[in-house]
């Protein structure tokens, strides 16, 4: 029986609603009606572009982003922010509880979004960080961010990691071995997901830059990638991660630059390429695994999360990573051709899993 649900969206980057946006094709394939709550920006662009009126559209701020070229300010900006993400938990958690009363939603899905649930309806986060990185701090500090962190979540009926359970699959420690009790049975492990499907076709481009990221870093790599075009040879395509400017396209140094490419496109490039030059976000890495590709690796400057994945496979000898500060692209590309690639993951059994756990009949 088709149901309503209630489906937000974490807005950093535009990695939550490239994932989501599978879940969400697959829960209106079948009937369900999907109200997409995310803040303004480009991910919600992206699910509009992608989804068009086969979704109702709730745009809703969630926590700030308080993000700097320099990632020690980045990391002073989030700590004083603490508060105001605190605020914002219980503010998406009075939406979600009046949208359930006032709409009578089924239940809810949250992608990242800790305070979007309600107490009236069965809700599910999707979520793969478990662990948090705390730079410059101790394990002690650590478990005490995720014990407050399983206390956010504690509202949810279920906690779907996007990975496998078992060999620390591709989020290693982040996503696995929990400290603490989290409740039995509520942590399901659902399996990668990607939008992104595996294509019969020739790997004819040798390098495929995707600019990502919030701003400013996105605009700081884009340049570096820009500035370093003449000195690549072979085919090179390049997508500069800007929604609102999708459409233009030019060439540049004998690559071809798109400002944006849409889902489409993107997995056309994708399977095409033989090296991807990307930020380490873990979505990204769902879809490359998916492909089983090779990949230069530059984590968003403060972001924690993308730099502790980028060692991660960089020292399993998946990938080659670097500093953005440090950031070297032919010597980088190099070094990514001379790596094993990224393990590649069947992707295909995800979305049944996520849809017979929102269904009741996961273990």
């Amino acid at each position: 029986m088709a149901r309503k649900i209630l489906y937000g969206v974490y807005h950093w980057g535009l990695g939550h609603a490239t994932r989501s946006l599978g879940l969400i094709r697959a829960l209106v394939e079948r009937g369900d009606a999907v109200t997409i709550v995310m803040a303004p920006g480009a991910g919600l662009t992206l699910l509009r572009s992608e989804l068009g009126d086969a979704c109702a559209y709730y745009p809703f701020r969630d926590t700030p982003a308080p993000f700097s070229r320099y990632p020690a300010v980045f990391y002073v900006r989030m700590t004083a922010a603490m508060p105001w993400v605190l605020a914002g938990y219980r503010r998406e958690h009075r939406l979600a509880e009046k949208l359930v009363a006032e709409r009578h939603f089924d239940l809810v899905v949250s992608d990242s979004r800790l305070g979007l649930w309600s107490a009236a309806v069965p809700s599910y986060c999707i979520f793969h960080s478990i662990h948090q990185r705390v730079p410059f701090f101790s394990r002690f500090t650590e478990r005490f961010v995720e014990r407050h962190q399983r206390d956010l979540l504690a509202g949810f009926t279920k906690i779907l990691v996007p990975d496998v359970a078992d060999g620390g699959g591709l989020s290693g420690w982040l996503g696995h071995d929990p400290v603490f009790d989290w409740g039995s049975g509520r942590i399901v492990y659902i399996g990668p997901l990607s939008s992104v499907p595996r294509l019969d076709l020739a790997q004819d481009i040798d390098v495929f830059f995707s600019v990502s990221g919030i701003e400013p870093q996105r605009g700081l790599l884009e340049r570096m990638v820009l500035r370093a075009l003449p000195r690549l040879e072979g085919k090179i395509v390049v997508t500069l991660g800007r929604p609102r400017d999708h459409g233009q396209c030019r060439t540049l140094d004998g690559a071809t630059v798109y400002t944006y490419l849409d889902r489409t496109r993107q997995a056309e490039m994708l399977n095409r390429a033989q090296v991807v030059m990307t930020r380490s976000g873990y979505t990204t890495l769902m879809e490359l695994a998916g492909l089983g590709r090779k990949a230069l690796f530059v984590a968003t400057p403060g972001q924690s999360e993308q730099e502790y994945l980028a060692r991660f496979h960089r020292e399993r000898g998946h990938v080659w990573s670097i500093e953005q500060k440090h950031l070297d692209i032919p010597r980088g590309i190099e070094r990514a051709r001379a790596a094993a690639g990224i393990p590649r993951m069947d992707v295909s059994a995800s979305t049944g899993k996520f849809l017979a756990a929102i269904d009741g009949s996961a273990a």
